[in-house]
C-alpha cells in the first residue's frame, strides 16, 4: 500500500488493530507466543520522546523513519490543523493522546472544582483527540493520597463517568493507565500483588468506552506483568511500555532489567491482543529513537521492517 496515499494508510493501520482487536477469531492461528504479535501490534510513542525536528512535520517524520506506526500527542493543547498538516505530510498517525495536567488536575481531588476541571480537560481531550483522528485518551485517575481508597473510588468513577457519553458519541474510549498513583494497589507492598483491584475498577464503569492503557513496565515491581495481562484482559485496550528491574528498584531501557518478557509475550497471546503498544522511556534523536523502535521488536518478538 502506497505511503503517498495518506488516508488509505492511516485507514488501514487504525481499522485494522481495532479490528483485530474486536474480533478475536481474526487474531487466532498462533501456535505459540513467538511471533504472535507479528502483524497484530502496532508501534507508537510519546511526542515529549522525539527530541529532534524543529517543526511538528519533522517530528513525525523523524518517528515514522525510526518505525513507528503512529504517535501520541499532549490533549488539550493541541493545534488540530497544524497536527493534520503534519499526518498528511508524513503519512504518520495519531492512534491517541495523553490527558494533559492529569496528575495536577485531579477526578480524585476533593474539591469539587478541581475535580469540574478535570472533567472538562478530559472532555477537551477527547474532542482534539478525535479531530486529529486518534482512538484513545489515556488517564491517570488521580493520586490515593487524594482520600481513603472507597472515597477517591467514588469521586474517580463518578466523575470520569460524566465524560463517557461524549467519548461513546466520539469513538474515542478513554484509557486508564496504571501508575504510581498509590491506587489500586500497595505501594510500600511486595511483588506478589494481583490486578483484581484494576478489574474492579474498570468493571465499575460498566461501558466499553472506559478500558485500560496498560502499562507493562510500571507495575513488574508489583506482580507479575503476565498474570495482570491474564486478569485484565479485554479491559486491556492499548499497551505502555519501559523496562524495569526489581534487583535495582529502578526504571530501565525497555528490554533492560529483569522483567520477564517471555510471559508477557505469552499472556498476550493467552487474551489474543491485538492494537497499540506506546513506548513510554527517555526519547532523543534519530538514532535514539532507532534503538528504542528496535528494542520493541525484540520484546515482542516483532519481525523488523525492511
Amino acid at each position: 500500500m502506497p505511503t503517498s496515499d495518506f488516508l488509505s494508510r492511516r485507514q488501514f493501520v487504525l481499522l485494522a488493530a481495532a479490528a483485530a482487536a474486536s474480533h478475536p477469531l481474526l487474531a487466532q492461528g498462533a501456535k505459540s507466543e513467538e511471533g504472535y504479535l507479528n502483524g497484530r501490534l502496532y508501534k507508537t510513542l510519546k511526542i515529549g520522546m522525539v527530541r529532534a525536528g524543529d517543526s511538528l512535520e519533522e517530528k513525525f517524520a523523524l518517528a515514522k523513519e525510526a518505525g513507528f506506526d503512529g504517535i501520541e500527542l499532549n490533549t488539550p493543547g493541541i493545534d488540530v490543523k497544524e497536527v493534520n498538516a503534519a499526518i498528511k505530510a508524513t503519512g504518520l498517525p495519531v492512534d491517541g493522546s495523553v490527558n494533559a495536567g492529569h496528575w495536577n488536575v485531579r477526578h480524585t481531588d476533593p474539591d469539587p472544582k478541581v475535580r469540574a476541571k478535570a472533567l472538562d480537560s478530559l472532555k477537551e481531550a477527547l474532542r482534539q483527540t478525535h479531530a486529529v483522528g486518534g482512538n484513545t485518551v489515556l488517564l491517570v485517575v488521580g493520586k490515593g493520597s487524594d482520600g481513603p481508597e472507597e472515597e477517591i473510588w467514588k469521586r474517580s468513577i463518578d466523575n470520569i463517568s460524566k465524560a463517557i457519553p461524549l467519548a461513546a458519541e466520539l469513538g474515542v474510549p478513554i484509557a486508564v493507565e496504571n501508575v504510581w498513583n498509590q491506587f489500586c494497589y500497595d505501594h510500600e507492598g511486595d511483588h506478589k500483588q494481583t490486578a483484581e483491584k484494576f478489574v474492579k475498577y474498570i468493571d465499575e464503569f460498566d461501558s466499553p468506552w472506559v478500558g485500560m492503557q496498560f502499562d507493562i513496565g510500571n507495575h513488574w515491581k508489583y506482580g507479575s506483568m503476565g498474570d495482570w495481562i491474564r486478569q485484565l484482559n479485554k479491559r486491556i485496550i492499548k499497551l505502555d511500555l519501559k523496562g524495569f528491574s526489581r534487583e535495582m528498584g529502578k526504571f530501565t531501557k525497555i528490554g533492560e532489567g529483569d522483567l520477564d518478557w517471555a510471559d508477557v509475550r505469552k499472556a498476550l497471546a493467552e487474551i489474543k491482543y491485538a492494537g497499540w503498544a506506546a513506548a513510554e522511556v527517555a526519547g532523543g534523536d534519530l538514532t535514539r529513537l532507532k534503538e528504542i523502535s528496535a528494542n520493541m521488536d525484540r520484546v515482542f518478538g516483532l519481525t523488523p521492517k525492511s
